[in-house]
């Protein structure tokens, strides 16, 4: 059986709650310990969904001083990127946990791509573009990025096999009942749409 792009989805959606994510960081504990506060850790993660970063290039050896290192939005390969924060100076430390939900369609080798990609956007100067409500917090580039990949009890078998060959953290998640419901009330929802009245 194959991963639902409902259960994609709700898992993404349940995931933007600060709640879900500690929840998820609670799986591994390492990470979980990364949490600067656990006495406060919702003052202490910041979570941000399909995140975009900016990238800072390099200037070329032969630009002139005058010239401007050009900044590039670039949007992660991530599902999530889980920023930790000091609760007293509201600043972000130099921890940061990528989030990589398997995708509907994905193979091993796609989904640990995107993990690559990620390590080569990060390999250079950035800052994440931060939600209005963070826009306070400075957002630059951290000491050390971790994944965390999170996979269905409907994955195929070498897809988790993979993980743990290449010694990368995963936890597997098992839908509820609840995502199954959804897609019903999507195909009714199609048929008002199409015109048909009660």
């Amino acid at each position: 059986m194959s991963v639902k792009q409902s259960f994609y989805e709700t898992l993404l959606s349940e995931y933007c709650n600060r709640d879900a994510a500690i929840a998820l960081l609670r799986e591994h504990r390492p990470y979980l310990e990364m949490i600067p506060s656990l006495r406060r850790p919702y003052e202490s993660v910041i979570v941000l969904p399909l995140p975009v970063a900016r990238i800072r290039h390099a200037k070329p050896p032969e630009a002139s001083s005058r010239s401007i290192t050009p900044n590039t939005a670039t949007q992660m390969t991530c599902d999530l990127a889980i920023l930790m924060c000091d609760p007293e100076w509201k600043i972000k430390m130099g921890v940061e946990i990528l989030v990589f939900i398997h995708r509907p369609q994905e193979d091993f080798s796609d989904l640990l791509m995107r993990w690559r990609q990620a390590q080569v956007y990060l390999d250079k100067d950035y800052e994440w573009l931060m939600p209005h409500h963070y826009s306070h917090i400075l957002s630059e580039g951290s000491e050390r990025v971790y994944p965390l990949f999170v996979v269905f009890s409907d994955t195929p078998e070498r897809v988790q096999r993979g993980l743990a060959g290449a010694s990368l953290p995963y936890v597997v998640r098992t839908m509820p009942e609840t995502a199954l419901p959804e897609e019903e009330g999507e195909s009714s929802l199609s048929e008002n749409e199409l015109g048909i009245e009660e």
